[in-house]
Order: C-alpha cells, then structure tokens, then sequence
C-alpha cells in the first residue's frame, strides 16, 4: 500500500511499524512478523575532503535501528520504507534470496517521491546481506550509499564481537562533489572509505576474536582488502557458510557487491591495506592494547550453522546455457528500460540444476550478480566445485568461468552485468524458473 505522509519523526514511524505488526499479528491470517524495520531513502553528507565542505550523497538508512540492523534467520520482517528522494525508488535485497526477495523490477513498481510503502518479508538464511538503489542508478543525482544488514544465526557464533566494514568507493570533482556511477569520470579522483570515513579505527584488546564482516559496497572496482600480521579466516562469502579456510596472504578479494565474513584473533596494531588493482592504500587501523584473559585457549574456528543449501549439484543432468555477459546483441539492457515481456536469458523447472558459462567479452572485468539463487564456481575440468557458495562474480576479460546453481525458487528472477569501468552503465536480463 502507499500513502502520501509529512517527514516522520523516528518515533512516529517506529508507532507505525508497532501498530502494523500488532494488527497483523492480532488477525491470525496470516504468519506472525517478529521484526520491524523502517528505512527511508534521503540526502546525507560525507566529510570526504578535510579542506573543503561534506560531500552531497544520498543513502539507504535505517531509521528504526541505532548502530547495525541485525535480524534474525527465520525472521518475517515488515519492512515500512519511506522515500525523501526526488526520484522513484526502492530497495534491493542482496542475499537475501527466496521466494519472498521483493525485486521493484519484476513488476512492483518503486516508491514515489515523498511516499511510503509496507511490505514484508522473510529471512529464510542467516548471513551478511545488502540493500541499495544500485538498480536505480539512471535516475540518480547523486551516489547513493548502501546498506548492510545483518541476518542472525539461531545459536551464537563464538566471536568476542561483530563488525562490519563497508568498503565505498568515490569519484570526486575538483570542488568536492561527488559522481553518481555510469557516468564519464573525467576529472575526477578516486577515494575510497570504510563506514563512511576517510581513516577507520578498530580498537581491540590481544586474544580477541572479532567477526569481520567485509563489504564491497563500491559499484564499479573489484577490490582486495588485507589485514597485516594477521591470520584472515573465511567463514562465510555472499551471506552463505562456507568451509572455512585461510585467506590467501590474508587478502580477501571481493567483487562489486561482494561479502566475506571471516574470523580474525587479534595479536598486535596492523594497516588495513586496500587494493582496487592500480595500487595499495591504508584506509584503517587495528589498534591493540592491553590483553583479553581467557579461561581456556581459543578452539580452531568452527564452521557456521548451515542455511541448508544442498550437499550436492547433479551436474550430470543439470541444464546447461551460455550467457555472454553485457554482449550487445544477447537482450541485455538498462535497468530503466527493462521488461519481463522479453526474451528470458534461460528458463528451468525448479528443483533442476543449472550451469551456466559465463563469457566476459569486455576488455576489462566483468561483475556478474544472480538475483534470487547461490551458486557454486565450477572448478576448469567442471567436475566439481569451490567450498563456497557465492551471489556475485568477477570475470576476467576475454575468460568463461562456469556455475552452478539449484533452482529451488519458482518465479522471474534479475541477473545483472557491470564492466569495471565507472562510466559503464548497469545492464540486466531476467531468468524463469517454472
């Protein structure tokens, strides 16, 4: 439903959100909600620049939490979203997959200007998710920041503490604005912050152990972040468990829109290094100081619970396609223009197994992003597959690289291509799964 308000006041829309849930909870009609949250698209400022005024952007912000959004897995949210921006918008939901992911592509049309929208939905996985307007950046004046969201485990993780790091990228003009990405960035300069700021500070004590939620939340650069002197282990990627393992040279490397969650026992100061592939940068700092006493030692990391993605892949029997990431002639096309009256990138029953072999015929690097399902990456000789599961995939020019996913969520589902190259524009096509 929409409704035409005045500008809320936190309280007003978390009364709303409590009145909502109430009156559906009080029905019996229909599933319980356990969770509320309010979001509201609206103009901000960053201070990227010490020499000259904040920056202009837009954001995607939680009005109805202080500090991180946690839910829960299992939760059934109701989400009230709010739009201050001049331009239709809506939120888009990156790992959260199911049947229930709201895609405002797909036939629900975005919220307009100075309106509200209620809507639910379920949160079938535990892991790190993402909402943004990335799929709207056509229409934005300005770049637009996204959202992490964290979906909690049944059981506690044995971590000391839980911390995101939000990766953003940014291309600055000479006076200190900021370009909206698919645009030309000539004279521009490129910056880069975690959680907002120019230098992040993460203070700890040694023997820690902190949860490491790294995000690429850029929307162009494939970029590789390091944490010096310490051992990076990887336990989930995409917001799906995965079997943990090292870190190579502790360098996690993340495509556009890429998660990584990962456990690290703190030991002593060290750089956060960034890499967006022309050059190495520090953009933070752990600082360690004094010790954290423990009655027992710290037990190898376990793996995470699992969000009960299949064991195996029947890649004998799976459907197999060919999609030419971007390719001109294969119905890729803006997201402002797109239609599910066109031709689908492939159709599937569900409960199938499909491969697709992903060709990069760009110059430079592809980000490819699979709405709706998780995959595997196939191994070369295609007999089997990395212990992960991922959303989201870069793929080097001129290279194929082949996944493989179980179609277990009936309906029309978005796949998305980027080149790496700020100017390039968002494209998209759609799949069925019948």
């Amino acid at each position: 439903m929409k409704t035409m308000i005045s500008d809320p006041t936190r309280r007003e829309v978390l009364a709303g959100l409590g009145a909502s849930a109430a009156g559906l909870m009080g029905g019996g009609a229909v599933p319980l909600v356990t969770a509320q949250l309010a979001l509201q698209a609206r103009p901000a400022a960053l201070a990227l620049r010490p020499d000259q005024p904040p920056t202009p952007v837009w954001e995607l912000a939680a009005v109805s939490h202080l500090g991180d959004v946690r839910l829960k897995r299992g939760d059934r949210c109701e989400v009230v979203f709010r739009n201050g921006l001049p331009v239709p918008l809506a939120p888009v939901w990156y790992g959260l997959g199911g049947p229930a992911a709201a895609d405002p592509l797909r036939g629900r049309a975005p919220t307009a200007p100075d309106a509200t929208e209620t809507s639910i939905i379920s949160v079938p996985n535990a892991g790190t998710l993402l909402a943004d307007f990335r799929l709207f950046e056509d229409g934005l004046k300005q770049p637009a920041r996204p959202l992490p969201l964290i979906a909690a485990e049944t059981n506690p993780v044995a971590a000391d503490r839980d911390v995101v790091i939000l990766i953003e990228e940014w291309r600055l003009r000479p006076d200190g604005t900021a370009l909206a990405p698919g645009r030309d960035p000539k004279d521009t300069s490129p910056l880069y912050t975690i959680n907002g700021r120019t230098s992040f500070e993460l203070s700890a004590a040694a023997n820690e152990r902190l949860r490491l939620r790294f995000i690429n939340g850029s929307q162009r650069s494939v970029l590789a972040i390091k944490l010096e002197s310490h051992e990076v282990q990887v336990m989930a990627l995409d917001g799906q468990p995965a079997e943990p393992f090292p870190a190579r040279n502790g360098a996690l490397v993340l495509a556009p829109g890429g998660r990584a969650d990962t456990l690290v026992d703190t030991a002593t100061s060290a750089a956060f290094l960034l890499h967006d592939g022309k050059e190495a940068r520090q953009v933070g700092r752990l600082t360690v100081s004094g010790k954290l006493e423990r009655r027992a030692p710290l037990l190898p990391p376990q793996p995470l619970p699992s969000n009960d993605l299949p064991d195996r892949l029947d890649l004998r029997g799976a459907l197999r396609f060919d999609v030419a990431l971007g390719a001109a002639d294969a119905g890729w096309i803006r997201p402002a223009n797109f239609s599910t009256s066109s031709a689908p990138a492939f159709r599937t029953k569900a409960g199938r197994t499909v491969v697709l072999a992903l060709k990069n015929p760009a110059p430079v690097a592809t980000a490819f992003h699979l709405h709706g399902h998780h995959f595997r990456l196939l191994d070369k000789l295609d007999d089997g597959w990395k212990p992960y599961w991922l959303d989201t995939l870069a793929v080097e020019p001129g290279q194929t690289q082949r996944i493989a996913f179980a179609a277990a969520s009936p309906g029309r589902w978005l796949i998305e291509s980027v080149v790496t190259d700020w100017a390039a524009p968002r494209l998209v096509r759609w799949y069925a799964v019948e």
